[in-house]
């Protein structure tokens, strides 16, 4: 159950299980515990996403939000940049062993393979609606989120890992540090036009219509990017001993904390989005304080997400039993469990519908126009990503058996 490893054969980028010493294969099933958690949490923000009466798309906006509604969005705040650090991590355990030319080449039709998903396959899974959504005057709607960053942002890496780890560490920081220095330069994506569009991308989130098509960017590629350059970077971290790698991920965790404490309380730089004392109290003020820009994933951002997952991440050894295995597999067949999740999450928000007396087609969209109405509260959002959790038990386990049992190259891609 603890023996892990990135499968050799089937050159997968996720952890698989396979027969190796206790020293790799404890070392490995912490990162797939870690990547398991953050997975969980994100089905919770895709349940609020389809289930939460009043559609409410972004509240942290909102100082005067209540409590739980905002934690709920903001623990799952984690997901992303820890999910691309990740995959940056991945590929850098894999050069242990493999060359730079097949990891360019596999990394790289890894890539556009997950961007193929992200607009065929996950974007349906929103909408429901492939062939046009009617109420966008019968364009197909196509969303670009942290699949098709995390896809190209493998394209680039694939080029960029030729000039080795250290590179791609420096590299990866100053993107992540950086990129922020952009936010007065290129303005809002609302107002860009023609090739700008393509810049917009890179950087702030965006709309273009293509033919038939209306491409709505979320994931903004350049921080992205930085991101997974510098999980790639710093992999070797999770080669050194336990005891070293624990106490280095640790140091990492505390510092990054603090640098975003010291950034985000004086104002300096990080963020395009200030945070000011509210006249309501406290708690709106602090709500402000940890309201970071999450398109695009900004400096302060990042460090507020993968700081203290840097630490769980050293704490992981101390967690036993049925709760680690469970993450452990969900986190060895994250794919798997992305794609499956989006149906069922869509699935199941129509026959919720259908018991409040509504009509199927019209909860056969993406959730923003779904009628007014249609919905449960934040206990019930809860309950039902419990449901979805349960439900996707047995196909991960299934999967994860498959993966580790089974040498198809096609199962690299899953």
């Amino acid at each position: 159950m603890n023996r892990l490893l990135i499968d050799n054969n089937s050159r997968s980028l996720y952890v698989d299980t396979v027969p190796l010493p206790a020293a790799s294969s404890h070392r490995l099933s912490n990162i797939d515990m870690l990547r398991g958690l953050v997975i969980i949490i994100m089905a919770l923000d895709h349940v609020r996403d389809f289930f939460l009466v009043g559609g409410v798309e972004y509240p942290m906006a909102d100082p005067d939000v209540s409590v739980g509604l905002y934690i709920t969005r903001w623990i799952t705040h984690f997901c992303a940049p820890v999910f691309i650090f990740l995959a940056g991590t991945s590929v850098g355990l894999m050069a242990e062993r493999k060359s730079a030319k097949d990891i360019g080449a596999f990394v790289f039709k890894r890539g556009l393979w997950l961007v193929f998903v992200e607009v065929a396959i996950i974007s349906t899974a929103w909408t429901f609606a492939p062939f046009g959504e009617a109420a966008m005057g019968g364009s197909s709607l196509i969303i670009l989120q942290v699949i098709w960053a995390i896809g190209v942002s493998m394209m680039i890496l694939a080029c960029v890992q030729f000039l080795g780890p250290r590179f791609c560490l420096y590299l990866g920081a100053a993107i992540v540090a950086g990129h922020n220095m952009l936010d007065p330069i290129w303005p809002v994506a609302s107002s860009l036009e023609g090739n700008d569009i393509f810049w917009a991308f890179l950087h702030s989130q965006g709309t273009v219509v293509i033919g038939p098509f209306f491409v709505e960017v979320v994931y903004p590629l350049l921080p992205c990017a930085g991101i997974m350059l510098l999980g790639y970077g710093t992999s070797f971290i999770f080669s050194k001993p336990a005891v070293a790698r624990d106490a280095l991920l640790i140091t990492i965790g505390v510092t990054l904390i603090s640098i975003f404490v010291l950034l985000r309380y004086f104002g300096i730089y990080g963020d395009p989005n200030p945070w000011e004392i509210h006249s309501s109290g406290p708690l709106s003020t602090f709500f402000d304080f940890m309201n970071v820009s999450k398109y695009p994933l900004s400096l302060l951002y990042f460090l507020a997400t993968i700081g203290p997952m840097a630490i769980i991440c050293a704490h992981a050894n101390k967690i036993n039993g049925w709760l680690k295995e469970t993450l452990v597999m969900f986190g060895r067949v994250p794919f798997a469990f992305y794609v499956a999740h989006f149906y069922l999450i869509h699935l199941l928000s129509v026959l919720f519908g259908m018991v409040q007396g509504f009509e199927a087609n019209q909860l056969m969209h993406i959730f923003i126009f779904y009628p007014e109405g249609y919905g449960t509260g934040l206990v019930g959002v809860y309950l039902i990503w419990g449901v979805v959790v349960a439900m996707l038990y047995p196909f991960c386990k299934w999967m994860a058996k498959v993966k580790a049992t089974r040498k198809n190259w096609w199962l690299s891609y899953l």
